[in-house]
């Protein structure tokens, strides 16, 4: 089985990574030429450009071209741009987030010139090289099953991890909901633990009872271990910010939610409590304040000093994927376009009081 990968980045590269490893030839290309040198260096050929990747692949209507590049324009015009040197029977697979109306939307168009668009909402972040991706597909029965061999390989077992979900569109349906559902899954840790952290007259041990909830307790879960984890290098999270960037997938789950009115207040609020992290002061809370100083004429806070930060540079792709490497912040700062990038495709810059 041959397959392109177009984004080698942090996911894109192990994936490769875990292809190679399961004998699937992979054919890299990245705007980056670093990330093509490495995956080369890991048993995948490396192409030059868009062109020198597609004839690599071999005979046109039987390629098939992999997409981990991240949502919106970047998504959009790799597909265009692939699409209009494609044939008839050739396959494009979008493994990135992106929205899946867009989704249904490109099936569609890229249809009519007889290529196949399969979706796959991929998770397992950059633990996936060691233990597989999960991985929620959608697209035409039969373009899936020619990919086959390549979700074998990626998945944490040959038979479980991966699947058809439905028809084009479906695969990043699902996996907007399986983000969602981690919003409020992880929001529900995090305030449990800072409830436990306030209860001073007990002196409760966070990492013991994370480790101690690992086994047996009915909320033990991957990102339970993951937490445990973050919790024995440092309990305090001392150097870290509280603001906590969203990719998208919570918001259009919410948008859902309304557009088939069904109730999802979990997935809301943590979602909204995301964008509250996102704010260096809140002008609702300003507002409030002036409001009971003003009918009530009391204490107020005054602001003496804005808070300062800095953002840490994502784990590379060649980096090995332990949780000392991952909690590690001694990384080097990035800033402007590059750390709005790396926090989050949604994510924003601290919203200030006086914007």
């Amino acid at each position: 089985m041959n397959i392109g990968m177009i984004g080698l980045g942090k996911m894109g590269g192990n994936m490769v990574a875990r292809l190679v490893q399961g004998g699937v030839n992979v054919v890299g290309y990245d705007l980056n030429a670093q990330n093509v040198q490495h995956v080369v260096g890991l048993g995948a050929r490396g192409a030059t450009d868009l062109d020198d990747l597609l004839a690599q692949l071999g005979t046109p209507g039987e390629r098939a071209v992999w997409i981990m590049v991240p949502a919106g324009h970047p998504t959009e015009a790799t597909i265009q741009d692939l699409a209009a040197r494609m044939t008839a029977g050739d396959i494009i697979i979008d493994g990135g987030n992106s929205n899946f109306k867009d989704t249904k939307r490109r099936a569609e168009e890229l249809a009519r010139h007889g290529i196949f668009f399969v979706d796959v909402g991929t998770s397992g972040g950059i633990w996936g090289l060691q233990e597989g991706y999960a991985m929620m597909i959608g697209g035409e029965e039969g373009a899936v099953e020619r990919l086959r061999p390549v979700f074998e390989a990626l998945a944490p077992a040959r038979d479980r991890g991966w699947g058809r979900m439905g028809p084009s569109g479906s695969g990043h349906y699902v996996k907007m909901v399986h983000n969602g559902i981690e919003y409020g899954m992880m929001q529900a840790y995090a305030e449990g633990f800072e409830l436990m952290q306030a209860k001073q007259e007990f002196g409760l041990d966070l990492a013991q009872i994370a480790e101690l909830w690992r086994h047996g307790s009915v909320v033990r879960s991957w990102l339970l271990d993951l937490t445990a984890e973050a919790l024995k290098q440092d309990v305090t999270f001392a150097e870290l910010s509280d603001y906590v960037a969203d990719s998208g997938e919570g918001r259009w789950t919410i948008i859902d939610s309304i557009e088939q009115g069904v109730p999802t207040p979990v997935i809301t609020l943590s979602t909204q409590m995301r964008f509250r992290s996102q704010q260096d002061v809140s002008y609702a809370g300003q507002m409030l304040s002036a409001m009971r100083r003003a009918f009530g004429g009391h204490a107020v806070k005054k602001i003496e000093h804005a808070q300062q930060e800095v953002t840490v540079e994502a784990v590379k792709p060649h980096e090995a994927h332990t949780p000392e490497v991952a909690l590690n912040t001694d990384g080097a700062a990035v800033s402007g376009t590059d750390a709005k990038v790396q926090l989050g495709e949604s994510g924003q810059q601290r919203v200030k009081s006086n914007d």
